[in-house]
């Protein structure tokens, strides 16, 4: 499924939620989060919204009075056909989901862009969601289940045998019984973290017959598409990707656009890198990645580059 489309999936799902009668403040607080995580959330939900509004609408509308009836018995029918065919084309998602949405009667979260949170789940686990994340969880006295749709989490789980815990992220799914680990899902593309215990990776998208990837503490999975790739990875590098609990990212040689792309995650002021040449700088360090003035002050100071803030963004180069 493409961003675009697990967009509009979201947006069809938290519509449909608002409209049940447990609607609550926090709720309306989760939603706010999720729109405000990219314009393109914003877009599909108002879409969505406005078809909604304008369906409740069309359906209220009351017959031409008699005089003008004979006026319009030819050209009313594909006046209405016009306005209600594009209306309920937008909505065909929306109720096209209505079997699958029990999860919702369970507890969803969002995070803005540079936001975090740390949820406790009612089996005893612990989730804390990184920047621009959105997580919906259905735990119950028989399953336990979380669907990551967007961004980074770290899960600290309850140990129960008779109830594994599986993480929901595109193609893949994330198996275990009680570990510590973290799941980063962008695009097509999952890297799962394990620090302690041990998880078993399912690609869907892999071909018939593939086992599934087990791995344990001190292990990282890279799943792409089809492909999954797991790799042992020193503890100091483990620890370096979990630093953005404690507010901040920690880069080992890394180019400078490699960099800026992992800075822009945190931030709506843009690290840009406009010269080719400056991007394959390689740095190392931990930053505060809300801070983007310092970033690039320290990258004037020691590379001499030029700083061009233009106030939503931040333009470096020779």
């Amino acid at each position: 499924m493409s961003q675009a489309a697990r967009t509009e999936e979201m947006a069809a799902r938290w519509l449909l939620r608002r409209e049940e009668v447990d609607w609550s403040e926090q709720d309306q607080a989760h939603l706010e989060a999720w729109l405000d995580v990219a314009v393109e959330n914003k877009i599909a939900y108002w879409r969505l919204e406005h078809g909604w509004r304008r369906a409740d609408r069309l359906a209220a509308l009351r017959r031409p009075p008699e005089e003008y009836a004979h006026r319009s018995v030819i050209r009313r029918p594909w006046r209405i056909a016009a306005a209600v065919v594009p209306v309920f084309a937008s909505l065909i998602l929306v109720f096209a989901m209505l079997p699958s949405l029990r999860f919702w009667n369970n507890d969803s979260y969002a995070t803005p862009v540079g936001g975090r949170q740390i949820a406790q789940l009612s089996d005893g686990s612990k989730v804390e969601l990184n920047t621009a994340t959105t997580l919906r969880t259905a735990v119950n006295n028989k399953t336990r289940n979380v669907w990551l749709d967007a961004g980074e989490a770290y899960f600290e789980v309850a140990h129960d045998p008779a109830r594994p815990f599986v993480v929901h992220a595109g193609s893949d799914t994330v198996t275990v019984l009680g570990t510590k680990f973290s799941v980063r899902r962008k695009d097509d593309q999952l890297v799962v973290a394990v620090y302690d215990g041990r998880v078993q990776v399912d690609n869907s998208a892999a071909p018939a017959g593939t086992k599934p990837t087990i791995v344990t503490k001190g292990e990282v999975v890279l799943a792409e598409k089809a492909s999954t790739l797991a790799t042992s990875t020193p503890a100091a590098k483990l620890d370096a990707m979990l630093g953005w609990r404690r507010g901040l990212v920690t880069f080992d040689q890394s180019t400078l656009a490699e960099v800026a792309s992992e800075i822009n995650r945190y931030n709506r002021k843009q690290l840009v890198i406009a010269d080719p040449a400056v991007a394959q700088i390689r740095i190392g360090g931990s930053f505060e990645p809300s801070n983007v003035a310092a970033l690039a002050r320290l990258l004037h100071q020691a590379y001499g580059l030029k700083v061009d803030d233009r106030g939503d963004r931040v333009i470096i180069s020779n």
